[in-house]
């Protein structure tokens, strides 16, 4: 039973939340409570078979690159799903997030709109497809169900700025899919096959003729992805989208940016890479000037809000700049420092949009606005008067304040790369290997580009805005008198913060292991030789094992 277990491991984090989500929409609403207990077991086994993955992919036994096929058709003409340590990071980092946000979801936001869970896991399972999926039709369906659940989730809740925000947000997305479905068509048109593996090895045999067509082709789909991943100038809809979320919501919304860039990362170095012929490296010039404009927009933005939530939002447009700047530089050391940053700004990010709630929340504050909320929209929010939720919220902390100052100097130091802490780190790396691309051996002959130094004036400028804003926020809200009282915290909405905020921890004194899973992780990405083969050789489960019930044999053919 084990080893079946372990041989469908891969499907797990598509399936799992997919009949969860679809079990949940039956029961009545009234049945919260239940519902919240199921999605905690679904996104925790999604957690453990994460690890699992990851550890697998790490260790290469049986193989470093896992193929399921669903339909038991043969790549490239069925659907494959492929796990390598790329795809195993990320479902990871999902996972976290995702456990996270469900738990500061159970204090208040579970009752603030129907269906919460049922659209949580379904978030999750599109989320899980994207990252798993080796085929570019069945990306776009993952890319659909995610969106689809992110419509109702940034909604949930209604009043009037999350319906403005989210009619734009939908508006932004729909045009993403229709230039996703135009790009997918183009490249099906001329290379002949979706699979992502397939279409690496027919990229270098198009006909000139058809080069430009092609390349066409994945310059639109890639602006969708720019679009999705919030690059400059398509990223108008990002800060106030993310602002007028509620906080759990906002926290998974961190990783959804990062679809955007997980996919570009993949398909650049996997379609563009040295094999692809006169098409080789195609578009990193076009992503590394998008990232270090994006970058600076970001800074500028984030000096210029004064809203906790958009300043929030312009921290994920920095981290996403941030990235395509790295994948524009490529090298397998930036790659490697680039993914080690995603990994902290993302969990960093999650933290603080769970912290804003909190650093803004007082008992009068939130009473008056829980009050309002419920009797122009008839939600069934809970209230410091109601007399069910009144022993749920609990009582004034005395350590609050210290709590959410201590957070909230944490997440500025994860946010700006400041020392010491993961962000630091990250972008201390990312800059040594942009600067000295050749390692700890001196090169002369190597000369240091305009776009390098750049990009460490825009990555310190940066970092020195981000100090600012969030220093101006955090004196106006801790320490200018404003006549609030002190905010009534709950274990259950403080403890996935400081989970998080104590992983980054764990990250920055673990920092070698981690770093040299992510350099191991974009040697793989850079040289996908192995990640083709396993794909395309996954071999099909005979009919004579069907009969006898064995598994589908992950392993590539030699």
């Amino acid at each position: 039973m084990m080893d079946v277990l372990k041989d469908h491991l891969i499907v797990l984090p598509i399936v799992l939340p997919m009949a969860v989500g679809a079990f949940m929409l039956l029961l009545g609403e009234r049945r919260t409570w239940f519902k919240a207990s199921l999605n905690g077991l679904s996104t925790l086994a999604m957690l453990a078979v994460a690890i699992a993955l990851l550890r697998q992919a790490d260790s290469g036994v049986p193989v470093s690159v896992a193929v399921y096929l669903p339909a038991n058709w043969q790549a490239p003409f069925g659907i494959a799903l492929a796990a390598d340590r790329l795809s195993a990071l990320m479902l990871l980092i999902t996972s976290v997030l995702g456990l996270a946000s469900l738990m500061f979801s159970v204090a208040r936001w579970q009752r603030a709109g129907v269906h919460f869970h049922s659209l949580f896991q379904f978030q999750l399972m599109g989320l899980n497809g994207a990252f798993l999926t080796a085929d570019l039709f069945n990306l776009f369906v993952f890319f659909e169900v995610l969106l689809a659940a992110s419509y109702g989730l940034l909604l949930h809740g209604s009043g009037p700025d999350r319906v403005k925000a989210g009619l734009h947000y939908i508006a932004i997305n729909l045009t993403g899919s229709m230039l996703f479905l135009i790009g997918v068509s183009i490249i099906y048109g001329i290379t002949g096959s979706l699979n992502m593996a397939d279409v690496a090895l027919r990229i270098g045999q198009v006909a000139a003729t058809d080069r430009s067509m092609l390349e066409a082709g994945a310059a639109i789909l890639g602006v969708a992805f720019l679009i999705k991943g919030g690059a400059w100038p398509m990223n108008f809809w990002l800060p106030p989208s993310y602002a007028a979320a509620s906080p759990p919501v906002a926290a998974v919304f961190s990783i959804m940016t990062k679809v955007g860039i997980y996919v570009l990362l993949r398909l650049s170095l996997l379609l563009f890479g040295d094999h692809a012929g006169d098409s080789a490296g195609f578009g990193h010039d076009w992503l590394l000037y998008t990232g270090l404009v994006t970058l600076g927009f970001g800074g500028i933005g984030m000096l210029a809000a004064q809203n906790l939530g958009r300043v929030a939002g312009y921290s994920v447009i920095i981290s996403s700049g941030t990235l395509l700047a790295a994948i524009g530089f490529g090298g397998v050391g930036v790659t490697g420092s680039a993914l080690f940053y995603l990994l902290s700004s993302t969990l960093a990010l999650g933290a603080f949009f769970l912290l804003l709630e909190l650093v803004e929340r007082s008992r009068t504050f939130s009473s008056d606005l829980l009050a309002i909320t419920r009797e122009a929209f008839g939600l069934d929010l809970p209230t410091d008067n109601d007399d069910n939720d009144h022993t749920n919220v609990g009582v004034a902390i005395p350590a609050a304040m210290a709590f959410l100052g201590l957070s909230f100097i944490a997440c500025t130091l994860l946010l700006t790369g400041m020392p010491p802490l993961s962000g630091f780190i990250a972008k201390f790396s990312l800059l040594t290997d942009v600067l000295n691309p050749t390692g700890l051996t001196p090169d002369s002959t190597v000369q240091i580009t305009t776009t390098a130094w750049v990009m460490l004036a825009l990555l310190i400028a940066t970092g020195l805005t981000g100090v600012i804003a969030l220093t101006r926020t955090g004196i106006r809200v801790f320490w200018a008198p404003s006549g609030r009282a002190v905010p009534r915290l709950r274990v259950i909405e403080t403890f996935p913060i400081a989970a998080l905020l104590v992983l980054c921890v764990i990250i920055t004194l673990r920092a070698e292991p981690v770093m040299r899973y992510m350099d191991a992780t974009a040697a793989a990405l850079h040289a996908p030789d192995d990640y083709i083969r396993s794909v395309l050789s996954a071999r099909q489960l005979t009919e004579s094992a069907t009969q006898a019930g064995s598994q589908v044999t992950l392993e590539a053919r030699p």
